[in-house]
């Protein structure tokens, strides 16, 4: 088992969260990928965005729904700088985990948070699970707990 699965199992063991943890059969490194590999709406795709502060240098994670594209402008106006997306390296750096698996929980270091209230539609959404492979399901809300994310409005309209 790889350490990013490793790390996100036991965030969510430690949470005493219910989850169900998959490995899929093939890749899940998109969100169509993985609505498609599990059955379920691309809505439901709980997708980690992550973006770097151009001034701050800081990074923020975005928990969207896999049919939504995040807003520059909404992101510029909660964050109070423009920013881009974080590359692969920063991304592994600060969360461990490589572009393609980035989970929304069982990051290496704190990192800010902001989750779509389109999420909160469904049962359960699906994240990744810190590889290409693993996805994990979960109940919206407790997903926002868990990865400590305020509500905000971040997708373009």
């Amino acid at each position: 088992m790889s350490k990013s699965l490793k790390r996100v199992r036991a965030a969510l063991e430690a949470a005493g969260v219910a989850h169900d943890l998959r490995e899929m059969p093939d890749s899940t490194r998109t969100a169509q990928d993985a609505a498609d590999a599990i059955g379920c709406a691309l809505d439901q795709i709980a997708k980690s965005i992550v973006v770097e502060g151009e001034e701050s240098g800081r990074l923020t994670l975005f928990v969207t729904a896999g049919g939504n594209r995040v807003c520059t402008g909404r992101i510029a106006a909660l964050l109070g700088e423009a920013t881009h997306p974080a590359s692969g390296s920063r991304i592994r750096e600060v969360t461990g985990f490589a572009i393609g698996g980035v989970s929304p929980v069982g990051h290496k270091a704190p990192i800010d948070a902001y989750f779509d209230p389109r999420l909160e539609a469904f049962d359960t959404v699906w994240a990744a699970a810190g590889t290409p492979r693993h996805v994990f399901g979960i109940a919206p809300e407790a997903l926002r707990r868990l990865c400590e994310a305020m509500p905000a409005e971040f997708t373009e309209s």
